[in-house]
């Protein structure tokens, strides 16, 4: 791997920016511990006592999804393939976020499930609910590994200790708190975390505008330079999807991104989900993910145009050294699209500047790791520990399993930075997992929610061969059989997975039995109660402006004018 510090690309880091930086490090692990002290049962430890209020749980749940590959990666695609980029968030984020509040959250949060394996358990049954536990698991630790990668390549600038020592380092960081304090630290932070990050990247962003002349002298360069005037306008994504006709293009990122691996991962993955069902009431986890969706819509813009302004003003990415890139060869500079973001810190922040800005980075790191660990140990406690291999035990045992687990899961993701290392584009690795993991289980859980013939034998088989359709479709591109540059080949191959999931699904359960009715009344929208579904409208969930639906709408609204202008 490429290690810029031997490249003599060192961030020029003083005392100022040392002291900030260890005063940020005191302060997370301090909630952590301060956390710990409100832990007492296994339910505390991994959802917080279904206690805090909306606007703590909508902030954490933007916020661990703002992890290192959300703005290190974002800021890679935003050098490599410009205003596109937006389609992540606009697209492919929004609009599944509000479903979630508005269509899942009553059946999660009313079902008091401690995790989405659990709901795949009571609707389709064991082995479903096993196969679901074990991608989960598997997923969240190669996505540990990728923001345990992204934060120990900043250590590895800042300090220029070797990769291997500054991953172990930063891993160690995070795990601290979040063995300390389970969910509540890790939420606490998160919203600490999320202030941090804004703070880093907002002047960043405004520096790094008055740099290349503005938005009009960013779009003169870019347009000048390799990529070309595409890179501008957000549709229809050609570069990004690697589909040359503009229709399969746009329709590969409508149904692909926006359909398929979107709602895949936000209504599916329990990374997000676990943030919601920490909330204290229905209301407060429907407005979980409406909240979150009000900064998702605005991070585009501190997160790509850095990024953009990275790939025309820093010289290890311009010019050839883009080319070269683009074209999927070594750049001559040694850099890569996910060092855009550091490069552009290295030229444009004074110090102490620089400290808040390396203090946002690892803030957006330890984020998305400690969400991912954090949602590892309650999956692997709960629904494989617990379920499979030491069942009615006293609840403090789970709760010292699940601090083991997350210094195991730590450890495995140690393992899993290496293989993230191999990626240019963290972003093209992070698309195939979700093409993996979240595509096939939406069409499963989607179907079952919706259909109430959906067999427990056809829910794990569509699983398995959704999953292993995308799997196939990742073999033929990676092996040059199937040619799809960019991030088509997971667009594709989450559109496959999800197609081929629902086939299977409606064939299996033409030929096994269904569940009887009154075992999936709460689980299939059907055959649970309008009341169940309903949020209270009183006392602290009272006012208008704490309505889901009118918060959707207003957010939504937003959403349409943002594609149009861009």
């Amino acid at each position: 791997m490429t290690v810029l510090a031997d490249a003599d690309l060192r961030l020029n880091a003083n005392v100022v920016d040392y002291m900030l930086l260890a005063m940020y490090f005191l302060l997370v692990i301090g909630i952590g511990y301060m956390a710990r002290r409100r832990v007492s049962t296994s339910l505390d430890f991994f959802l917080s006592g279904r206690s805090l209020p909306a606007w703590v749980t909508g902030l954490a749940f933007i916020s661990a999804n703002l992890g290192a590959i959300e703005v290190m990666g974002m800021s890679a695609n935003g050098a490599e393939y410009g205003m596109p980029t937006a389609h992540y968030f606009w697209i492919g984020a929004v609009p599944a976020m509000l479903f979630l509040g508005i269509v899942m959250m009553p059946f999660y949060y009313g079902s008091k499930v401690r995790s989405v394996p659990e709901f795949m358990l009571r609707r389709f049954g064991k082995t479903a609910h096993l196969v679901n536990g074990i991608s989960f698991a598997t997923a969240q630790v190669l996505i540990a590994g990728a923001n345990l990668f992204l934060l120990a390549s900043v250590v590895n600038l800042l300090l220029g200790w070797p990769l291997w020592v500054s991953v172990v380092v930063a891993a160690m960081i995070v795990l601290s708190y979040t063995a300390l304090g389970g969910l509540s630290a890790a939420i606490y932070n998160e919203v600490l975390q999320f202030v941090v990050i804004v703070a880093a990247l907002l002047p960043l962003t405004i520096v790094g505008l008055y740099k290349v002349g503005g938005w009009q002298g960013l779009v003169d360069k870019v347009s000048a330079g390799p990529g070309g005037p595409e890179q501008l306008s957000s549709w229809p994504g050609n570069q990004l999807t690697g589909f040359e006709n503009n229709f399969l293009s746009v329709l590969g990122l409508v149904f692909g991104l926006g359909f398929v691996l979107s709602f895949g991962y936000w209504t599916t993955n329990f990374v997000e989900v676990q943030r919601a069902l920490a909330a204290k009431s229905m209301s407060a986890a429907q407005r979980t993910p409406i909240i979150g969706a009000f900064p998702k819509l605005l991070i585009p813009f501190i997160v790509i145009i850095p990024g953009m302004v990275a790939g025309v003003a820093v010289t290890e990415l311009q010019g050839e050294n883009k080319a070269a890139l683009l074209a999927g060869d070594p750049a001559p500079s040694g850099a890569t699209f996910n060092n855009a973001l550091l490069l552009l810190m290295r030229d444009l922040l004074p110090n102490g500047m620089l400290g808040v800005a390396i203090a946002g980075l690892l803030a957006s790191f330890m984020a998305g790791m400690a969400a991912n660990l954090s949602s590892f140990n309650t999956v692997f406690t709960y629904d494989i520990w617990q379920t499979y291999l030491r069942r009615n035990r006293p609840d403090d045992y789970y709760l010292r399993v699940g601090r083991v687990v997350t210094v195991i899961a730590t450890v495995l993701a140690i393992g899993t930075a290496f293989i993230a290392s191999t990626y240019a584009n963290l972003m093209d690795y992070l698309q195939q997992l979700f093409s993996f993991f979240n595509a096939p289980l939406f069409a499963t859980f989607i179907l079952g929610m919706f259909w109430r013939r959906m067999t427990p034998a056809a829910g794990w088989v569509g699983l398995v061969s959704g999953t292993a359709t995308a799997v196939l479709v990742f073999v033929l591109t990676e092996s040059g059989v199937w040619v799809l540059p960019g991030q088509g080949g997971a667009f594709v191959g989450a559109g496959a997975a999800f197609v081929v999931d629902i086939v299977v699904s409606v064939a299996v359960t033409a030929v096994t039995a269904p569940k009887p009715a009154d075992q999936l009344v709460g689980l299939v929208w059907s055959l649970t109660p309008k009341e169940s579904r309903q949020r209270s409208t009183t006392g602290e969930d009272a006012g208008w402006y704490r309505n889901p639906g009118l918060l959707a709408g207003i957010v939504l609204v937003i959403t349409i004018v943002l594609n149009i202008i861009f």
